[in-house]
């Protein structure tokens, strides 16, 4: 039996032409987890983060470019702009499982590097394809898709990450890695306006441009810093017993509500606001993706003292209720109205992101009456959360479509926000019929 002496040296143990792997790592030890484990973890915890940071802001640019393309000399139907907005948000959910199974294969530093190193493609192809107005719609389209390879950056950072920490722990570091995360679509919505102004006019290209050094950096720093794990290995088992389980499919069903509301309402709100509101600044766009990802981890806190299942109902309740002042907004031509209730939409989003994701590990855990069905129940929630995770990210497709399909059709926006607000409401009394109604199977469970 390995002892927490033996288990101390390999924390830093090299092969030679492999990178960096540890051979054991048992953080649910309590003598390795102080003496060894907690510093490594920590070590590996900060390069994912930043690069998680990264894929987020490089799978959210085209939110932001999107709307300076005008300026620039691009002539694109109202139609085409969401298709650029929403095709990155597509390619990133169909990402997000095989990127969550690259941990395991090649190792989470080596994943890390290249997966940072990947997203030099979009960034280059987009400073290339920016600065020429005359390029067709067809491979503008095929560059913000490379976008995308952001968007399975989360899974992969994830995954890796949940092999470092204990049980008792890991709620808080996978907490800090998707905040961490999500604040990369606010700091590129931010930072966008600022870099692409020059005396010569706007140099869009700068907006792929900027990312170059930091991924190189990201890249260096997971090089530097981090450590593959021979232990990490990639369960089957646990999605297959993640897909036969019908909470899988409800759970991804209400993920597609927050966190994909989150994703789709981030990367339109700045074409929302310059469309309907073209005299305001893009610069205020990043203020609705920042205040959602803050709002993430509060979700996730209140969860934990008043239930996943009542939190996520109430952040539907306030997403129904902040969409209708939205459509009231655009009746009344109200800026204020409008910038109002899409920051408490976002608001509500993050909290239910927190709030359903706190629902899986207490779903799951369910009638787990024994050390072994709890082991196969942590499991099978691991798998929940990686199918959730790709499955709720079409949102950030099916959002900006739906815009676009209600632009063309009724020449408005708001048929669309009264659709989202009656699912939110469909949504909503989902988790109330399945999760809290007095007599459910769920009810008794705190969930």
């Amino acid at each position: 039996m390995t002892t927490p002496q033996t288990m101390n040296a390999p924390a830093t143990l090299h092969r030679p032409g492999r990178g960096r792997w540890i051979e054991a790592w048992d953080p649910e030890d309590s003598d390795f987890w102080r003496s060894t484990g907690r510093r490594v973890a920590a070590r590996n915890l900060g390069p994912s983060v930043f690069a998680e940071f990264l894929g987020f802001a490089v799978w959210a640019s085209w939110s932001i470019v999107v709307p300076q393309l005008a300026a620039v000399g691009f002539i694109l139907t109202v139609d085409q702009q969401f298709w650029l907005i929403a095709v990155p948000s597509l390619v990133g959910a169909a990402l997000r499982l095989p990127y969550t199974f690259a941990v395991p294969l090649f190792g989470g530093r080596n994943w890390t590097i290249i997966s940072a190193l990947l997203l030099l493609l979009p960034a280059s192809a987009l400073a290339f394809v920016a600065s020429r107005p005359q390029t067709p719609f067809g491979v503008l389209l095929l560059v913000a898709a490379l976008a995308g390879l952001g968007g399975g950056n989360f899974a992969s950072s994830m995954a890796n990450i949940s092999f470092f920490y204990p049980e008792r722990e890991k709620g808080k570091a996978l907490g800090l890695n998707a905040a961490g995360g999500n604040l990369g679509t606010a700091a590129v919505q931010f930072a966008v306006p600022l870099v692409i102004v020059a005396p010569a006019g706007l140099q869009l290209g700068r907006a792929g441009l900027m990312f170059v050094p930091l991924l190189l950096l990201a890249a260096f720093l997971a090089w530097r810093l981090m450590d593959n794990l021979t232990s990490a290995k990639a369960d089957y088992r646990a999605f297959g017993a993640a897909v036969h389980n019908r909470h899988t499919w409800i759970i991804s069903f209400l993920y597609v509500g927050t966190f994909g509301s989150f994703i789709g309402y981030s990367g339109a709100f700045p074409t929302l606001l310059k469309s309907q509101f073209p005299e305001v600044t893009l610069s205020i766009a990043f203020l609705g993706a920042l205040v959602g990802s803050l709002a993430r981890p509060l979700g996730g806190v209140i969860a934990d003292r008043w239930g996943g299942a009542r939190v996520t109902i109430g952040a539907f309740a306030v997403m129904a209720v902040a969409g209708a002042g939205a459509v009231l907004a655009l009746r009344e031509s109200s800026f204020a109205l409008f910038l109002g209730s899409f920051l408490v939409l976002f608001v509500a989003t993050g909290m239910g992101n927190g709030a359903t994701y706190r629902m899986i590990p207490a779903v799951f855990q369910l009638g787990a009456s024994t050390p072994e069905r709890a082991a196969r129940a942590r499991k099978a929630a691991a798998g929940c959360l990686g199918i959730a995770g790709a499955i709720g990210a079409l949102g950030g497709f099916l959002i900006p479509r739906g815009f676009a399909v209600s632009s063309s059709v009724a020449g408005s926006l708001q048929p669309a926000l009264a659709l989202f607000v009656a699912v939110y409401l469909v949504m909503g009394a989902v988790t109330w019929a399945v999760y809290v109604r007095r007599g459910s199977l769920m009810s008794g469970a705190g969930v």
